[in-house]
């Protein structure tokens, strides 16, 4: 059985998800969780851990916020925060993935896909999550069994 792995864009009301197929071949967007407050993970930490459950998760991956000097940006002790609060909650390994230009990415595709500009904020998060996890899985390709 091949293992199955989602991709988060966390940000600091929204966070991104999405998940890849069973044959962790392709990701795709799931949806966007939203959020009151940036302190405020206790409703986003559970939504996760139901998907984790839900779709059979063993790996998650986490777009980590660089700056394009390849320094960490801003957002980064609130991402690494993040971290640790989804392998308590889930159980399971996070790893962080350099999520440049992923929102950048996800809206130039939104549009060429003749998105409405006020429906696209509602998809940026989980198609920029989606884009991270198809990164992360084209950089780590799961091997076939038979191999």
């Amino acid at each position: 059985m091949k293992k199955r792995w989602m991709g988060l864009d966390f940000g600091s009301k929204t966070t991104g998800v999405a998940v890849s197929d069973e044959l962790g071949i392709t990701a795709q967007g799931l949806e966007t969780i939203t959020r009151k407050s940036a302190s405020k993970l206790r409703q986003t930490l559970a939504r996760i851990n139901e998907i984790v459950q839900e779709y059979g998760i063993d790996k998650i991956i986490l777009g980590l916020p660089k700056n394009m000097n390849n320094t960490l940006g801003e957002r980064v002790q609130a991402t690494y925060e993040f971290r640790d609060l989804l392998m308590k909650r889930t159980g399971l390994p996070v790893e962080l993935w350099d999520e440049r230009l992923t929102t950048v990415e996800s809206l130039r595709i939104l549009k060429e896909a003749g998105i409405r500009r006020e429906h696209r904020k509602e998809r940026v998060d989980w198609m920029a999550a989606a884009l991270i996890l198809q990164s992360y899985m084209d950089a780590h390709p799961v091997p076939d069994e038979d191999e």
